[in-house]
């Protein structure tokens, strides 16, 4: 592809949440502290929310990799697990044999069991769901029932939720607020400023070994950045469809006009308005008075 165009030893926009990637932008960074925080101070339930494509799954992996040696981190990527589903992946990760159980009590005294055993022997289980927003409400319940599980000091399994907004609306409702008073520790990732998608940018170009002058221009970024929202999924989209037109086109710098044309090829970004904001102005004004005209016409009419 373009390589060795650019003089690069791996893709530097992928999609895949690779924590080499991970670059402690003031909005990441503050989220990890807080999970690694709350985690250490031994918190039931953390949950991190933000919008799609804001590095949430990005976090989750960072959070696992910077986990101590002490701590079994139990992570599901498939929120769309019933509890029973969540209580069998659990025992099976605990060595245990759900078949062996008459009921589903049965397997969670066992998993209870298990827990306290796991403590004895000095480690910590921690739970991250991914898209926590599509969790069944009966895994929900079964995942705050699992946070009871505590000694007079300290909690024996913690939670993590990471999701989408959604998630804050589903815990509002009435039928979750002993879940939601669980929840001790929350952050809400936002996007990335101008300044940020720009650093964002040259550090994953780094990352892949890129070592030359800038291949995005300041006004390229800026395109990048407007259309994108700063949201990062939507950046690594934009850069990587610009860094292939750079490369088709044979030249080293990307400029605005070439990150236009990434902007038009692709469906979940906004492009520059085709005219300035005062001619959509002036055809509103030109809108209203036609109407206001054609009522007064109507009324001499009468």
């Amino acid at each position: 592809m373009y390589l060795d165009h650019f003089g690069l030893h791996s893709l530097p926009f992928t999609l895949t949440p690779d924590t080499e990637f991970f670059f402690p932008l003031q909005p990441h960074q503050e989220a990890l502290q807080v999970v690694l925080s709350a985690l250490n101070g031994g918190e039931g339930i953390i949950k991190v929310v933000g919008e799609v494509g804001t590095g949430k799954t990005l976090i989750c992996r960072k959070v696992m990799r910077e986990l101590p040696e002490d701590y079994y981190c139990f992570f599901f990527p498939n929120p769309y697990l019933t509890a029973t589903e969540l209580r069998q992946e659990i025992g099976k990760r605990l060595k245990l044999d759900a078949q062996q159980y008459e009921d589903q009590a049965s397997l969670t005294d066992a998993i209870e069991r298990r827990i306290k055993m796991v403590r004895q022997r000095g480690k910590k289980m921690v739970i991250c769901i991914d898209e926590s927003q599509a969790l069944p409400d009966e895994t929900l319940e079964a995942l705050r029932l699992f946070t009871n599980l505590e000694t007079e000091k300290e909690k024996l399994v913690q939670v993590i939720l990471f999701g989408q907004p959604e998630l804050d609306a589903r815990l509002s409702q009435d039928k979750f607020r002993q879940l939601k008073q669980r929840i001790s520790f929350s952050y809400e990732l936002r996007t990335l400023q101008q300044n940020e998608a720009n650093d964002y940018i040259r550090h994953r170009l780094m990352v892949s070994g890129y070592r030359g002058a800038p291949i995005f221009s300041d006004q390229a970024v800026r395109v990048i950045w407007r259309a994108s929202h700063g949201v990062p999924r939507l950046i690594n989209v934009l850069c990587h469809k610009s860094m292939m037109l750079c490369y088709g086109k044979g030249i080293s710098l990307i400029e605005p006009a070439v990150a236009k044309l990434a902007v038009q090829d692709t469906e979940g970004v906004i492009s520059k308005r085709r005219y300035p904001n005062w001619v959509y102005a002036l055809a509103v004004l030109v809108s209203l008075e036609i109407i206001v005209l054609a009522y007064w016409w109507w009324g001499q009419s009468l």
